[in-house]
C-alpha cells in the first residue's frame, strides 16, 4: 500500500468521524420531528367502520408510515445544508478535496440514514402500546406490538434505502444550487410543474410510474437494485458536479 493511499484513507476516516462529531446536533431535530410525526399518528394512519343493528366497529391502523416520511424530509434537508458552503469549507481544515470531502460526506449520510430508520422503526411498536393502553382501544387485531427479528432486519434494510434515497436526491439538489441559485429556482418549478401537468393528465405518467417502480416493489432483491442504483447514480452525478465547484474556486 502506498502513502498516497493511506493519507487518502485516513483524510477520509478523519473527515468522517469530524462530521459525525460536528453535527451530532443534527439527531435531536430528528428526535423532534419524529415526536411530531408521532403525535400525528395518535389519529391513525388508516381508518374505516362499519355498523348495524345494536352495534358499530371502528377500526384505526396504526404504523411507522408517517414517522418514515418526516425522516426521509428530514433527511433530504441535511444533505441539502451538507453542501452549503459552511460545511463545505470546514472540510478544507482538513488537507482534503472534492473527492475526500464527498466520500466522507456519502459515508456521513449512510449512517444519518441507518440511524433515522432504525428510530422511524422502533416508533411503530410504541404507537401501538399506547393505542392499546391510553387510546382506549380494547382489541388489537392481526399484529404484533413488536417485531421479530427478521421483520425488523429487513424493515431496517429497506427504510434506510429510502432514507438514503432521499438523502442522496437532497445532496444532488443541493450540489446543483451550489452551482449556480439559480437552480433553487428551475428545480421546484419543474419538480410543481410535473406535478400540475400530470395531475391534469391523470394515471399512466412518468411521475407516477418512477413512484410506482420504487415504492410498490414487492421483490426485495429488485427493490434493492432499484433503490440502491438510483442511489449510487444521485450520488455519482453529485460528485461529478461538484468538480465544478472546485474549478469556480
Amino acid at each position: 500500500m502506498s502513502l498516497s493511499e493511506i493519507s487518502f484513507s485516513t483524510t477520509v476516516k478523519r473527515l468522517y468521524f469530524y462530521k459525525l462529531k460536528a453535527n451530532v446536533g443534527i439527531f435531536s431535530s430528528l428526535v423532534l420531528l419524529q415526536i411530531m410525526a408521532i403525535l400525528f399518528s395518535l389519529n391513525g394512519t388508516g381508518q374505516m367502520g362499519t355498523g348495524g343493528m345494536g352495534f358499530s366497529v371502528s377500526v384505526n391502523y396504526y404504523s411507522a408510515n408517517l414517522v418514515i416520511g418526516f425522516t426521509m424530509l428530514w433527511a433530504f434537508i441535511q444533505s441539502i445544508m451538507l453542501t452549503t458552503k459552511s460545511f463545505r469549507y470546514d472540510d478544507f481544515t482538513f488537507v482534503t478535496n472534492r473527492v475526500t470531502s464527498n466520500i466522507a460526506n456519502i459515508a456521513f449520510l449512510v449512517t444519518v440514514s441507518f440511524v433515522g430508520a432504525v428510530l422511524a422503526l422502533l416508533t411503530s411498536p410504541l404507537l401501538k402500546v399506547v393505542a392499546y393502553y391510553f387510546l382506549n382501544h380494547e382489541v388489537l387485531l392481526e399484529t404484533s406490538a413488536f417485531y421479530s427479528p427478521t421483520e425488523f432486519m429487513i424493515g431496517v434494510g429497506a427504510t434506510s434505502l429510502y432514507v438514503l434515497l432521499f438523502s442522496a436526491l437532497g445532496y444532488l439538489v443541493g450540489t446543483f444550487v451550489q452551482i449556480s441559485k439559480i437552480f433553487s429556482v428551475i428545480l421546484p418549478a419543474v419538480f410543481f410543474a410535473t406535478l400540475f401537468l400530470e395531475a391534469r393528465e391523470g394515471a399512466g405518467n412518468l411521475l407516477a410510474s418512477i413512484i410506482s417502480a420504487l415504492f410498490t416493489e414487492s421483490s426485495f432483491a429488485l427493490f434493492f437494485i432499484k433503490v440502491g442504483g438510483s442511489v449510487l447514480l444521485f450520488f455519482f452525478l453529485a460528485t461529478i458536479m461538484s468538480n465544478r465547484l472546485e474549478v469556480k474556486q
